[in-house]
């Protein structure tokens, strides 16, 4: 049952009242699942299973979230949720470090023991052409000595990922420049800055599409490039997702604080948003670092 706090109180603890969404988020992450694994067994109606999965599972979550941001509006919020909220998002970001932490540690492992291993006295009886060396080492380098991959170059720092760097940078100090307007209860300020980090995340991802169709085209750098290709578009391509996850983010934040949304105490619908794009320029820092230049 819900709590019915007192006109312009607010309650201790709040317990949701009994609701569908968990179901229905549930039902349609079993429609996306049966549907892409038949899809990708040859059956055509798993397409369609997989959209209509997509469409129940967006919409529960647009309802979902619809009605958090009611409760948190009609004031049955107390600190000790605020609480709650903060060590929630805490924890989630810790997923996503460990997650981030697994693709930079098969990374290491690549570069630093198997590919080496690979060169050693045993294996070059097998394989004599085999060059033990990491792509960034040595220009050509493919390290398929049977010919199962084709000869790619990898991407340099110079120039786009070098560009993505400043943007994620700059997106960072434009959004730190909102969250302090919005302590100063400027909101029209915040907005504008929020739009501003908006149009810098956004550009983000369309530098990173054009390196993608860069590094097919005309580098024949792809997912199937060995071991280099798959960790590189494994690491570059989820923390792009990441980056456009974000921008969702930042983007219905935005559109709260235009609807009235947060006070300059109370605002951590915006902290969290605020937190996750912050971790993500810190993952593009170490990604920038191991990964082009390296």
């Amino acid at each position: 049952m819900s709590a019915t706090p007192a006109a312009g109180s607010t309650p201790y603890y709040f317990v949701p009242a009994p609701s569908r969404h968990p179901v229905m988020v549930a039902f349609g992450l079993f429609l996306v699942i049966l549907g892409a694994g038949q899809w990708v067994n040859g059956a055509g109606w798993g397409a369609y299973a997989l959209v209509v999965g997509l469409v129940v599972w967006l919409t529960v979550l647009f309802q979902w979230f619809r009605d958090a941001v009611r409760e948190s509006e009609g004031g049955l919020y107390s600190d000790r949720i605020d609480v709650s909220f903060r060590w929630s998002m805490s924890w989630f970001i810790f997923s996503e470090v460990m997650f981030f932490a697994a693709f930079f540690g098969a990374l290491y492992w690549a570069r630093v023991h198997s590919v080496p291993m690979l060169g050693n006295l045993d294996h070059q009886l097998l394989w004599p052409d085999f060059k033990a060396l990491w792509p960034s080492e040595g220009v050509g380098i493919t390290a398929s000595p049977a010919g199962t991959v084709e000869p790619f170059t990898r991407v340099g720092p110079w120039p786009l990922p070098t560009i993505n760097t400043a943007l994620l940078l700059t997106s960072g100090v434009t959004l730190t420049i909102a969250h302090h307007a919005l302590i100063a209860n400027q909101r029209a300020k915040t907005i504008f800055w929020m739009w501003v980090t908006v149009a810098l995340g956004a550009t983000f991802v369309g530098v990173q599409a054009y390196e993608y169709h860069h590094a097919y085209v005309e580098l024949n750098l792809k997912l199937s490039s060995g071991v280099f290709g798959s960790t590189f578009f494994m690491l570059t391509g989820f923390h792009g997702f990441h980056v456009f996850v974000g921008m969702l983010m930042l983007i219905f934040i935005t559109l709260r604080l235009m609807n009235g949304h947060f006070t300059p105490k109370r605002h951590f619908g915006f902290e969290g948003a605020a937190w996750y794009w912050h971790f993500v320029d810190v993952v593009w820092l170490g990604l920038y670092i191991v990964v082009y230049w390296l």
